[in-house]
């Protein structure tokens, strides 16, 4: 058992530290180790970041204790900026020593309250007939309340402009046009948390389900336009280390594409039941049996709901109850 003594001395040879490079930096730039001295013996430090202490004290002076704010974007209702809150450095400008990512929603609505609260799980599927029934007019509800300005204010160049490191000329490509940006979620800076966003102008695919067989040419033709977006707007990536995919449900019903580096850590929104490959969606489109027309809106789906989001409240909660909801097989 650790003494008193042996505690002091620990935590007095953490100071001690006498950094000389870094040996790897990971779980998008959570964690790093770093090599060094400390009383004159080789050392490993690895910091990471600890939890942030759920304790109304801290959390009440928190954000008016935050330096140097860099606001990143904002649209709409959405912000996301760079602050700090670790040691005071005289050459911190402009967000160059951050160690804190932010994003505020103001006003906030009740649905984001639900969101963004602790909530449990549930593995729900969803037939061709519950989609057809109960989860389009779902969408098209959702789709008529304005949920999706802030993705018309990007398209239409109303907003965030200067964040878009790729796109089509606006409305001259018709049907396949489209426009790549950073995701709000990303830094901008640690190259192995990439996450770009793909988003089409078109406003007839609200998506995956509206996808078909006559648009596999088309997701071809955006996948190599945004893998050949990003690797020349950051050359040190390769194409191999380039994940594609898209969300079911999605956050908001325009269809878009994920874009991420491989070695961004797989949270949620990367799991099964959240995330499916692009490539996997075309190679399903292409064994469908049928015309043209046969499309993703002809098969189960199987995902994960939060037990406060609306889909779980609405739909699968009363299907389950009435005895009517389909169980995974």
């Amino acid at each position: 058992m650790a003494t008193e003594e042996s505690k002091r001395r620990a935590e007095e040879l953490v100071t001690k530290f006498q950094f000389e490079r870094v040996l790897n930096q990971d779980e998008a730039g959570r964690r790093i180790t770093l090599y060094g001295q400390a009383d004159s013996q080789p050392a490993l430090l690895i910091l990471e970041r600890a939890p942030i202490p759920d304790v109304e004290e801290y959390l009440a002076v928190l954000p008016t204790n935050l330096r140097s704010i860099v606001n990143l974007g904002n649209n709409d209702i959405y912000s996301w900026s760079l602050a700090s809150g670790g040691p005071v450095l005289k050459d911190d400008e402009n967000g160059k020593f951050a160690d804190f990512k932010i994003s505020m929603i103001c006003p906030c609505t009740e649905k984001h309250i639900k969101k963004h609260s602790k909530q449990g799980y549930r593995f729900v599927t969803e037939t061709p007939e519950i989609y057809r029934d109960r989860v389009r007019p779902f969408m098209q509800i959702n789709r008529e309340k304005g949920h999706l300005n802030w993705v018309f204010n990007i398209i239409e160049g109303r907003k965030e402009v200067e964040e878009v490191i790729y796109r089509t000329p606006l409305g001259q490509d018709g049907d396949e046009g489209f426009l790549m940006l950073p995701n709000l979620h990303w830094d901008r800076k640690t190259i192995e948390a990439l996450h770009l966003l793909g988003i089409v102008e078109r406003r007839d695919i609200w998506s995956l389900r509206d996808l078909k067989k006559k648009h596999i040419p088309w997701l071809r033709h955006m996948k190599a336009k945004l893998v050949d977006a990003t690797v020349k707007t950051y050359p040190q990536i390769d194409t191999d280390q380039l994940k594609l995919f898209v969300h079911y449900h999605p956050t908001y019903y325009h269809f878009h594409i994920h874009v991420v580096h491989v070695m961004l850590e797989a949270t949620a929104t990367q799991s099964v039941g959240k995330a499916i490959g692009l490539d996997s969606i075309v190679e399903q489109l292409e064994s469908m049996s049928g015309d043209d027309e046969t499309g993703m809106d002809s098969i189960s789906l199987g995902y994960t709901v939060g037990e406060a989001s609306d889909l779980w409240t609405e739909i699968f909660e009363p299907l389950k109850n009435s005895g009517t909801a389909s169980q995974p097989r």
